[in-house]
């Protein structure tokens, strides 16, 4: 509704600052009736309800809801326009947020699936197509695009084969059950470029022997190229420890080699069942325990500067033993100012049982000191493992090492005591002769060129590289063990990939109603693994 503007002369202004652009044009006026109005300094109107955002309407020229300014200049105009269309862009971007986010609230669809690659691109691709699109249906997306997706990493994994015949490649295989008790066989091949899912195979019906096992072995040998598979890397049971010696005899280039991963972990276990240990990890427990149960506790232990989080031990990983040893270590001067600090001398909570024992064992200095050796004995054995347990980087060229240097810092540790570290080298030893080593880890440490020069001064010498590096810049006058070189120092030294799919087996299994046939859950897991082969 529009009013004279000879009709406000005897109204009162009042011009008030706003964050908005738009109110540089504009003024609260109060009308004849005392009711507030916005007056327009380009045409002098004043105009009774609505906002500012019909303010904007009547400056951009918007018809339908407001008369459209005749004395605007054309650039204030044009922002106005801009600024509308950026008002509506961001209602239709939430009203498009808020679909998304009820179809992820009503499918309970992890958050963390917008992060990744794929997500985008799916938006990308169905704006790019424009209005009118429509989502496939259930059969279409469970068997054909399931079909085309399949061919699509089929055709990517085979751009692959080239790879394998310059570096070689590691085939890798492991068991597992899943929830419908079905024993099932993954096949991976790792190679510098990456590491494919090759099949699984329900083994649920067949005696796994060693016989067995290695027709299933020599099958994916036939399939990917005898000539361009260097190892296969198993579990340590002894029926795939036999299929692999099956294998070398039917294909004499290629050889068997134990999870070193697992053979790691092994080590770490029995070393974590000393008496020593396990009293220690008990003790540890208790504080992380005590800390973690006790809200108020904790709240304090926060407040103090450069606080990080204790690392608490796990039930599966053996290694998590030894990480909270080094974590609670690297947190006692906190443990001990709260012990002698009054906020927790004047709690009830310091004359229960469980604060007294909490407190005998922080003011324990034994407990400490054999916290601080435990963390260094393990460390060499933990950097280990997560070398060879990753699929980023080639490790079988540093296992053979890896050992030689754990072993040494346990004797360094003990200042070459027998008694005290002969506990600790024994567990190492016996596992590296029994189960790990084999002659392709020999093979790797003596054609790495890292460990055949000076230990103090080859990493000044710039033409010492990385064993892979300079075997292809500088192995040209010896082309034949060049070759070999190359091969055997691209591959892996576990079947942690392996491990690693089975948690994509989960996934697509983690509703008890999603039972998926063998061929489909395979069809699946081959696209779900592969996919990330594209964005290496």
């Amino acid at each position: 509704m529009e009013t004279p503007s000879n009709q406000t002369s005897a109204s009162t202004y009042t011009v008030r600052e706003k964050v908005d652009i738009a109110w540089n044009h504009f003024a609260e006026v109060k009308g004849a009736d005392g009711k507030k109005q916005f007056k327009c300094l380009h045409c002098g109107i004043s105009y009774k309800g609505g906002g500012i955002n019909r303010m904007k309407q009547h400056l951009a020229g918007v018809k339908g809801n407001i008369a459209a300014c005749k004395k605007v200049p054309h650039d204030i105009r044009y922002q106005m326009q801009e600024n509308l269309k950026e008002i509506l862009r961001k209602k239709q971007q939430h009203r498009v947020d808020m679909a998304l986010a009820m179809w992820f609230f009503d499918c309970c669809i992890p958050f963390n699936a917008l992060t990744l690659v794929y997500a985008q691109k799916a938006v990308d691709a169905i704006t790019a197509i424009g209005p009118g699109y429509k989502l496939p249906s259930y059969h279409n997306m469970r068997v054909n695009l399931l079909r085309d997706c399949k061919e699509e990493c089929r055709l990517l994994i085979d751009s692959y084969r080239q790879t394998w015949k310059e570096t070689g490649c590691t085939l890798m295989a492991n068991g597992w059950t899943d929830n419908r008790s079905r024993t099932l066989i993954n096949f991976l091949i790792y190679c510098p470029r990456g590491v494919a899912f090759l099949k699984s195979i329900d083994a649920s019906d067949i005696t796994k022997d060693a016989t067995t096992l290695c027709s299933l072995f020599t099958e994916i040998v036939e399939w990917v190229g005898p000539e361009s598979v260097v190892q296969i890397v198993t579990d340590n049971a002894a029926n795939y420890k036999k299929a692999g010696q099956l294998l070398h005899e039917r294909f004499n280039n290629i050889y068997w080699s134990p999870c070193a991963a697992h053979c790691m972990n092994l080590i770490l276990k029995d070393i974590g069942s000393l008496p020593l240990i396990e009293e220690l990890a008990k003790k540890a427990s208790k504080l992380t325990i005590f800390c973690y149960n006790h809200i108020f506790i904790l709240a304090w232990l926060r407040r103090r500067p450069g606080w990080k989080e204790i690392v608490r031990p796990g039930a599966t990983r053996f290694a998590t033993t030894f990480i909270t040893l080094k974590s609670v270590h690297e947190h006692h001067h906190d443990l001990q100012a709260l012990i002698t600090s009054k906020f927790f001398m004047d709690s009830k909570i310091s004359k229960t049982s469980k604060g007294k024992e909490v407190v005998s064992i922080v003011l324990d200095l034994k407990f400490w000191d054999n916290c601080l050796i435990i963390s260094k004995i393990s460390g060499p054995l933990i950097r280990l493992l997560r070398i060879v347990d990753s699929d980023e980087k080639i490790s079988l060229g540093y296992l053979y090492d890896g050992m030689y240097r754990a072993r040494k810092a346990n004797k360094a540790m003990f200042i070459n005591v027998k008694r005290s570290y002969k506990p600790f080298t024994t567990i190492i030893k016996r596992i590296w002769d029994t189960q790990l080593r084999q002659s392709i880890h020999s093979a790797t440490y003596f054609l790495n060129p890292h460990f055949q020069f000076d230990r103090e001064n080859h990493c000044q010498k710039a033409e010492i590289l990385q064993g892979l590096e300079w075997w292809k810049m500088f192995g040209s006058s010896a082309s034949n063990l060049q070759k070999v070189a190359i091969r055997i120092l691209s591959q892996t030294s576990s079947s942690s990939g392996c491990e690693r799919n089975w948690s994509v087996f989960e996934q697509i299994h983690s509703k008890r109603q999603n039972y998926l046939e063998h061929q489909g859950l395979n069809d699946l897991v081959y696209v779900r693994y592969n996919l990330n082969l594209k964005n290496r």
